[in-house]
């Protein structure tokens, strides 16, 4: 049984070229996030000028903080350093999310409530009852067997471990070395929930329906995806 959390929720929005899509994401996340939680944008110098916008929403809304980061280095150290001002500023639970609607802000809650009872939840795609709306079957097949690789390389029984729709209670993050996690693309996510299993945390994965981007451009490239591919088994000789 996981001990309690105190403190308010934070979510964590890393953001890049996201102006299309800022202002409604972060209006539902409020909506469906307790009164006294914390929206957390974190820009990398988007020349779209999302972290204006974002700076303006906060000007608005005090519940909404504004990290500004002075070039685009990647998912990974972006959530990092999210991550820490969270942590800082004393959040209980720390969420993250894509910001582009891939991720349903009505979810959020019942993340929260998983959290309850778990160490780190995740908003799985493959578990019973999960979806994947408006992919071609050529995309399907790569994301689950990029997820099927990861499980068994790494000898977890998380279906879904490149998901970035989390929950982690803050003693998931305290009792994880953050300045030692190097994965800057989408392999941070398989990294993160590795971790947390080796660390002999509680994971729990629930069912949620993941969307194609409501607008923009996808950041994946070929080179997120060869980060992937060699870092899953580095992790496998670093846990041994």
């Amino acid at each position: 049984m996981p001990t309690s959390a105190t403190g308010p929720a934070w979510l964590v929005l890393p953001t890049y070229n996201e102006a299309d899509n800022l202002k409604p994401l972060v209006t539902a996340a409020l909506e469906n996030l307790p009164a006294d939680a914390r929206v957390l944008v974190v820009d990398d110098g988007s020349p779209d000028g999302t972290g204006e916008l974002a700076d303006r929403l906060a000007a608005d809304e005090n519940r909404i903080e504004v990290l500004h980061r002075a070039r685009k280095e990647g998912l990974g150290p972006a959530y990092l350093a999210g991550f820490r001002v969270a942590l800082e500023a004393g959040a209980g639970f720390v969420l993250e999310m894509d910001s582009d609607f891939s991720h349903d802000p009505e979810d959020l809650p019942r993340l929260l409530k998983a959290a309850e009872d778990a160490d780190l939840v995740i908003g799985s795609r493959y578990v019973e009852n999960g979806e994947i709306e408006n992919w071609t079957p050529l995309r399907k097949t790569i994301s689950r067997g990029g997820s099927t690789y990861a499980r068994l390389i790494l000898g977890l029984a998380v279906q879904d471990l490149t998901g970035g729709f989390k929950c982690f209670r803050r003693e998931v993050l305290e009792g994880i070395p953050l300045e030692s996690v190097s994965s800057r693309g989408y392999a941070f996510q398989v990294e993160m929930t590795y971790r947390a299993a080796q660390a002999g945390f509680r994971i729990v994965e629930i069912p949620i329906c993941f969307r194609e981007r409501r607008a923009g451009a996808s950041k994946m490239s070929g080179k997120i995806v060869a980060e992937a591919a060699w870092k899953v088994p580095l992790l496998r000789l670093m846990g041994r």
